[in-house]
């Protein structure tokens, strides 16, 4: 077996690395297809809360170090766990967190399979800029989870499941500034909400309905015509002849999401969080009923007394075979990040472009711009023509804003569960924990089912209600 990473000189090497990348727009080295295999959080613990309290002398293996990984690992360790975190790529954040939009869409939580969804959709595909790409795949796992959507495409599965996501939306909101005041931790942040762009009348008159949900639940927005969304964000009034108005999601933030998981698992390590990176997760061996390790393939079997499993899109890879069939599926994303070249005529925050489903996000210096869903399973490529969508709309809205010519191109796999709810906490086996299936919300879920997640693990009890977001509304059984 090999010795552990001596992870407080590695981490801070990966960190260096990381934000170099980031901040440099070089030549950046995206995870290939073939990287892409096992690596999100995961944590396992087996129901002993009355034997180690509050987490002292505890140790919880975590596999995965996205950001939903690494903020659960923070929380557990703020607690007084011991944990450990398995991940196969060579730092924190490099799959699903590593481009992903920016948004905190705290205003914006809503399941994709909404009413109306499986008409628009077959509109969608033929867009000369689509959105959205569905490949005829032979796959069965593809198509039950696409039948499964389909079903949740009622008003009655669309309330159920929008309560529940907001559920820990809010919380996430309630919860993350805390955390950044602790940790004084810099991710490009900024608090200026997200402005929903509205190209036709009928789109305008459409939003009434996301307005009357908004108010259910307390988000506060504004109704803005073309004035009011010049006024928002001014560099709009060089395309105001392109939009006739918006919604503006207030309590809406910002911010880059790797460059927050990078600073989080320094953070982590420096509480005594062993990251253990370049570790392919092979599976996870069961023992009497219960996690007795999670077995790597170079480590050999990493053991603890719990474990969570936040392996994103690759949690079903671990978890079918002990028989936790998880209706998560991959959903493929887009990303390209420029250079700002004049910040007059830069975004300030998030502008999402209602007709092309396509989000632009101010990151500091740089702009990020990302949209298309694509389902083709777990193909991790990315054309060349891949991005072509995404920047036809940062082209569009923002012309001189940033240098399209200098753009870096990104694709990553969102974990989706068919009723758009992720997934958290206990599973039939007593001390396996799972926080995954977050789908384009993990970034702003993560820091309320990371402490969520972490309480139900430490076997205390978490400040949200954990009813309709647990394994049991699958109802999965050994």
């Amino acid at each position: 077996m090999h010795r552990p990473f001596s992870t407080s000189i590695h981490v801070k090497q990966v960190r260096n690395i990381a934000l170099a990348r980031l901040r440099g727009l070089g030549a950046l080295a995206f995870p290939s297809t073939k990287q892409i295999s096992l690596a999100h959080p995961a944590l396992n613990l087996p129901n002993c809360a009355g034997l180690k309290q509050r987490g002292q002398g505890m140790k919880v293996v975590v596999m995965g170090a996205g950001v939903i990984g690494v903020t659960t690992a923070y929380y557990l360790a703020k607690a007084g766990a011991e944990v450990v975190v398995l991940d196969r790529q060579l730092g924190p954040g490099l799959e699903t967190s590593y481009a992903n939009a920016g948004e905190l869409s705290y205003g914006m939580t809503s399941p994709w399979a909404a009413p109306g969804i499986p008409l628009k959709a077959l509109k969608w595909l033929f867009m000369k800029r689509r959105p959205l790409f569905i490949w005829p795949l032979i796959s069965p796992a593809m198509w039950k989870w696409s039948a499964q959507m389909i079903t949740n495409c009622t008003e009655e599965a669309y309330a159920v499941n929008k309560a529940r996501m907001v559920r820990i939306s809010n919380y996430s909101r309630d919860v993350m500034p805390d955390l950044i005041a602790e940790t004084g931790i810099d991710y490009d942040g900024r608090e200026q909400g997200t402005l929903q762009l509205f190209r036709t009348q009928k789109q305008m008159k459409g939003s009434k309905a996301d307005q009357e949900i908004l108010a259910q639940y307390d988000s506060p927005f504004e109704v803005l015509d073309k004035e009011g969304c010049i006024a928002a964000e001014p560099a709009l009034a060089e395309v105001a002849d392109k939009f006739v108005g918006g919604l503006r999601l207030t309590a809406d933030r910002t911010g880059d999401c790797r460059m927050f998981t990078i600073a989080l698992a320094e953070k982590a390590t420096a509480m005594g969080v062993e990251f253990h990176y370049g570790q392919t997760i092979e599976g996870i061996a069961i023992e009497n009923g219960k996690v007795a390790g999670v077995d790597t393939d170079k480590e050999g079997r990493v053991t603890g007394d719990a474990y969570v499993c936040a392996m994103g899109s690759f949690a079903p890879r671990v978890l079918n075979p002990i028989g936790l069939r998880l209706p998560v599926y991959p959903v493929k994303g887009y990303s390209v990040t420029l250079p700002v070249t004049d910040d007059a005529f830069a975004p300030q925050s998030t502008i999402m472009d209602e007709t092309h489903k396509v989000a632009i996000t101010r990151l500091g210096d740089r702009i990020r711009v990302a949209g298309t869903a694509e389902i083709a399973g777990y193909d991790g490529r990315l054309g060349p023509h891949a991005t072509d969508t995404v920047r036809y709309v940062i082209n569009d809205l923002f012309p001189k804003g940033g240098e399209i010519e200098k753009f870096e191109g990104w694709t990553g796999l969102r974990p989706m569960t068919p009723d758009g709810t992720p997934v958290l906490g206990k599973t039939p086996y007593s001390n396996l924990f799972l926080n995954t299936g977050h789908g384009t919300l993990g970034w702003t879920m993560a820091c309320g089912s990371g402490r969520a997640v972490a309480d139900a693990v430490l076997g205390r009890t978490p400040e949200i209600d954990f009813d309709g977001l647990t394994l049991d509304r699958y109802n999965i059984r050994l």
